[in-house]
Formats: structure tokens, sequence, C-alpha cells
């Protein structure tokens, strides 16, 4: 084979492993209830590396938050 050719086959497999990523990571990625937005999971993940800004010490603490 000639390299011209090799090197349109290995851009076609590329091409070919992207999509079949995209699909298994799409398809990975839902749930029951549907597929999250991405917006939302990357808020969500960075919220966890922030330090809590209320200490509650109960649930009528909690519930008062909840409503302001």
């Amino acid at each position: 084979m000639t390299r011209v050719k090799i090197s349109k086959q290995a851009t076609s497999l590329k091409h070919e492993v992207e999509l079949l990523r995209s699909f298994v990571i799409g398809f990975a990625g839902r749930d029951k209830e549907g597929s999250y937005r991405p917006e939302f999971v990357k808020k969500i993940l960075g919220a966890l590396n922030e330090k809590p800004r209320h200490t509650f010490s109960g649930s009528a603490s909690f519930l008062r938050k909840l409503v302001k």
C-alpha cells in the first residue's frame, strides 16, 4: 500500500473512532430520567470543591434557609 492510501485509511479510522466515542459518551451520560445539560453538570461538579457557606443545626434552620 502507498503512504497516501494508508494516511487516508488512518484518517477515516480516526473519524470513526471519534464518532463511536461520542456515541458511547452520549449513551453513558443518560439515565432513565434523560440526559443532563453539560452546563448543569459543570456547575454541580464545581460546587463540590467549594466550602460550605452555612451550617444547619437542624431541619427548622434548613427550612428557614430554603424559604429565603
